[in-house]
């Protein structure tokens, strides 16, 4: 069995700490702030970066440098035979393609997965990966099979203003339209590609319960020949936890599920620059 290595970057939402824990590896994701490259958990904290937001900086986001990712490669096969990298979806980064070209040069060694995944969607595409390696699967197959599940996810998000989706281009026009009337809160959707518009609601309850009756949707639609114990129910956030875990509360009761049942993170660095504070997340996906 070949020994293989599993790459994602920040916008998985793992922790340093999880990362250690399963023998994973990601490739960091900078956020420019006032010309300064940061990166997030290196000396650069949420607080620090929605402090930031807060006082209108300038706040954007850049792809990973090539060399940076080829040096991690490089590194890595040094001890490892193969690569499996699941970076975040092609119709919401650059990053994805850049990988794929870059793979070109290691034939046999790297393959780069497009499974049109963020976030928490993205966090369960590794966790599938990982599953498939200790299943003996080998870099190719466990591409070529996450690859296929790329539509198995749908994920709904209620954002506080479209300011910042704006701002970077990664909404649809009909998707910016639709938040444009006051106190209207977006209610967008992610189904593989770019943020699209699913609904607009009049205030916070009720784009709560625009997602959640859109999850209870999904699951006795697209997901009804799925067992429940198959499928992963998720949760994000930017900078207002109370506000998702009264959410997570409301999901769980509304699913049938507990709780403990429902994986929460909050949005990295590089995802919230262009969602801003604020947004509430619910996902649905398909596991292995």
């Amino acid at each position: 069995m070949k020994k293989i290595a599993i790459i994602t970057d920040d916008n998985a939402g793992f922790t340093p700490q999880e990362l250690k824990e399963l023998g994973i590896y990601a490739i960091k994701m900078p956020v420019i702030v006032d010309g300064v490259t940061k990166y997030q958990n290196e000396q650069f904290s949420e607080e620090d970066f929605y402090n930031c937001m807060s006082k209108d900086a300038d706040i954007r986001t850049s792809q990973p440098a090539p060399g940076q990712i080829i040096e991690l490669w490089e590194e890595l096969l040094k001890t490892y035979d193969q690569i499996v990298q699941i970076p975040m979806s092609s119709g919401l980064s650059e990053e994805c393609h850049n990988s794929i070209g870059l793979s070109a040069s290691y034939p046999g060694k790297v393959f780069v997965a497009d499974n049109h995944r963020v976030s928490v969607s993205l966090k369960q595409s590794v966790y599938d990966a990982i599953k498939l390696r200790d299943e003996g699967k080998s870099a190719e197959e466990i591409v070529a099979i996450l690859n296929k599940e790329a539509h198995e996810s749908t994920i709904y998000i209620m954002v506080d203003t479209l300011k910042y989706l704006k701002k970077g281009g990664r909404v649809t026009p009909a998707g910016a339209a639709i938040g444009s009337v006051l106190h209207v809160k977006p209610v967008l959707s992610i189904f593989g590609e770019k943020l699209d518009a699913y609904k607009k609601a009049v205030g916070s309850k009720k784009a709560k319960q625009i997602m959640i009756d859109a999850i209870k949707h999904d699951v006795q639609t697209k997901f009804k020949d799925i067992p429940y114990e198959n499928l992963s129910f998720a949760m994000a956030y930017t900078h207002n936890l109370d506000d998702a875990l009264e959410l997570k509360k409301e999901f769980a009761i509304a699913l049938n599920i507990k709780e403990g049942d429902i994986m929460i993170d909050p949005l990295s660095l590089s995802v919230a620059t262009h969602i801003g504070p604020g947004a509430l997340a619910l996902a649905l996906t398909k596991k292995l």
